[in-house]
């Protein structure tokens, strides 16, 4: 059976934005979904993340897809430096891999994003890369975005108008992401 796991961002949760929603699809086509609730923003760093993360790591496989938002994407980036074996697919909406610019978001992102990533041992642990981004996202500028593409070697999708694909962007279910993790899986 394939899985997915679904990762949140800074001061998120697994029960905001389009989350819930792509949780139930994907059990729909009988996925086995997991979305852990890491610590944020108090107890953030990429340590406590890492120790929280222990008990669902041993679900990911070649069958598994994860999926990340925000943050998201640089933790599953150190994921995937560590990783024994490889997964099919990660799938980033807004992600990042350098500081923002922003002292509350840069402060409690400092221990994700704060060295270089190995970026030849993450394309070995995983086979696909999809990015989602925004033409107006008022928190991950697109040059952020445009750096981690070019490390992966993908393109970006960028959707108009679609602010931090969250609740304020009017971001509670996200169809193109589901279409693009239905031609995956």
């Amino acid at each position: 059976m394939a899985n997915a796991t679904i990762i949140h961002g800074s001061y998120g949760s697994p029960n905001e934005n389009w989350i819930p929603w792509l949780k139930n699809e994907l059990e729909k086509l009988n996925f086995k979904v997991f979305v852990p609730k890491f610590p944020t923003p108090v107890g953030q760093s990429l340590e406590a993340w890492e120790k929280f993360f222990k008990k669902y790591e041993k679900s990911l496989d070649e069958n598994s897809i994860i999926i990340g938002h925000s943050l998201g994407p640089a933790f599953i980036l150190r994921i995937l430096e560590k990783s024994k074996k490889p997964i099919k697919a990660a799938f980033f909406v807004s992600g990042f891999v350098d500081f923002l610019g922003l002292p509350e978001f840069d402060e409690i992102n400092k221990t994700f994003v704060g060295k270089e990533f190995d970026w030849n041992k993450i394309k070995q642990n995983c086979k696909k890369f999809i990015l989602f981004h925004s033409d107006n996202d008022p928190y991950v500028p697109i040059e952020n975005a445009k750096r981690l593409a070019k490390a992966l070697g993908v393109e970006i999708i960028i959707i108009k108008n679609a602010g931090h694909f969250n609740k304020a962007a009017g971001y509670l279910k996200f169809e193109e992401l589901l279409e693009k993790i239905k031609e995956t899986a």
